[in-house]
């Protein structure tokens, strides 16, 4: 009877585990989407934010699109397909931001930021240590440093 039983709390333990992982199709597609809602939400914000939103939005532009680049070299090598556009949350997020000016503008931007960034950091560092493709791996632990960096500069707009 203890067998059993231990048989099957480990066995709790690895669906847990297991389901706590993320495919690497999940990831790809994540991160995609991620990057393309940071690159069109910041460009909106290099036009619309004040003096600081815009210096961080340039910077959100150009380290998301190098970001995109790595990955969609490494798609091919880990079968996964890359998303064309936003979903429907994300899109629903920058119509609603495109929408406000002024302070406004700033605070939603500043908070999507935040929010953005913490759910990459949490994202990459689970995938980092619990992914399946070695390569992508590798690529959101080199990455996390500056996901990092990206939220507190985030946190800082606000």
């Amino acid at each position: 009877m203890r067998l059993l039983t231990m048989i099957a709390v480990a066995c709790g333990i690895f669906a847990v585990q297991a389901f706590a992982q993320t495919s690497t199709q999940e990831f790809v597609t994540k991160v995609a989407v991620s990057d393309m809602f940071e690159i069109q939400s910041s460009k909106v914000a290099s036009q619309k934010g004040n003096e600081n939103v815009k210096a961080f939005a340039e910077r959100m532009i150009k380290d998301h699109t190098k970001t995109s680049e790595e990955l969609k070299g490494m798609v091919g090598k880990a079968k996964a397909k890359l998303p064309t556009a936003l979903d429907a949350k994300h899109q629903k997020k920058l119509d609603q931001l495109q929408k406000l000016t002024g302070e406004q503008f700033n605070t939603a931007y500043a908070s999507l930021q935040v929010q953005a960034h913490e759910e990459a950091v949490k994202l990459f560092e689970a995938y980092s240590s619990g992914g399946d493709d070695a390569e992508l791996k590798a690529w959101a632990a080199k990455t996390l440093p500056a996901l990092k960096e990206h939220l507190q500069h985030a946190r800082k707009l606000k």
